[in-house]
């Protein structure tokens, strides 16, 4: 039981990543690798804060400019750079390389010792696990709210409307620009603060931390859509995390079968892939019964 809880936290708490993820890679229709090298920059930052005096909220807090800060970059270099999308996430991610390297001063730092968002005495009087579990849900209910709420403003349709069709977006007096770069910069915000809730989860960071994260945000978001199927927007960003836990859930299913840890990277795509393929196979044997050319299906 307590290793389910513990998923469901690690869940709650990855969910961070697919959100950030599914603003760019789905409403925005932009890929972003930014997010490699946003979440150990989120990490880094915190973790290094932390252990110099200030505050795990305030860490925290300056995680996310870090991980805004980022997105801020890869916006300038598509929007003003004329850079690819693609090449722009993958130049700022390897530019936070060094950077975190520069933050820690070493490749790993720990936090043994020190105060986190995890060590309150609230947060210790809950039963093992269950700190993940409501940090989490108290951190994933107040962005998703936020989102909900910014979406449905005109500058969220302006947004949405860039991401749909930027072409007509333009011709209706939206700065398309802005809008990706503001995207980007919520996104990859949400990004650094999932890699600081993380980091102070496992006590440490890692320079290497950030390596498949956009695997295991996709696969949040892909299996959300395939478990869930058609939703609306804001239902969709519920999806997204409960894709998050589902997908640690069947992460520790694999480990119990006996596999190592060290194949996480590697189940981790072959989960993807499957999802991703999932509404193909269903077609290709029949489950979904498909509608005869110029017969409308009965309401």
């Amino acid at each position: 039981m307590s290793l389910i809880v513990s998923s469901i936290g690690q869940g709650l708490l990855w969910a961070l990543l697919g959100l950030g993820l599914y603003l760019t890679f789905r409403i925005l229709d932009f890929a972003d690798m930014t997010v490699e090298g946003t979440f150990p920059l989120g990490a880094a930052t915190a973790v290094a804060a932390i252990t110099h005096g200030v505050n795990p909220f305030g860490a925290t807090l300056l995680a996310i400019g870090a991980g805004m800060l980022a997105g801020l970059i890869t916006g300038l270099l598509y929007t003003k750079g004329k850079i690819p999308s693609l090449l722009a996430g993958i130049l700022t991610m390897t530019a936070a390389y060094s950077v975190n390297l520069r933050i820690m001063g070493k490749s790993n730092v720990s936090l043994l010792g020190q105060k986190t968002l995890f060590s309150g005495d609230f947060m210790q009087s809950l039963p093992q696990y269950f700190d993940s579990v409501f940090l989490g849900v108290a951190v994933i209910a107040i962005v998703t709210v936020l989102l909900v709420f910014f979406l449905a403003t005109d500058y969220g349709q302006a947004f949405i409307a860039t991401g749909d069709n930027p072409t007509m977006a333009k011709s209706l007096g939206i700065h398309t620009d802005t809008m990706v770069i503001v995207g980007l910069m919520v996104s990859n915000g949400m990004v650094g603060l999932c890699g600081a809730l993380i980091a102070q989860n496992n006590g440490y960071a890692d320079i290497n931390m950030g390596i498949g994260t956009i695997v295991i945000a996709l696969a949040s978001i892909i299996i959300g859509e395939v478990a869930f199927g058609e939703l609306t927007l804001n239902q969709r960003l519920v999806a997204v995390t409960l894709g998050s836990i589902i997908y640690r859930i069947i992460l520790l299913a694999v480990l119990q079968l006996g596999f190592s840890a060290n194949d996480l990277n590697l189940i981790s795509s072959v989960v993807l892939a499957i999802c991703m393929m999932l509404p193909q196979l269903e077609e290709h044997v029949h489950l979904k019964k498909p509608i005869l050319k110029g017969v409308q299906p009965h309401d």
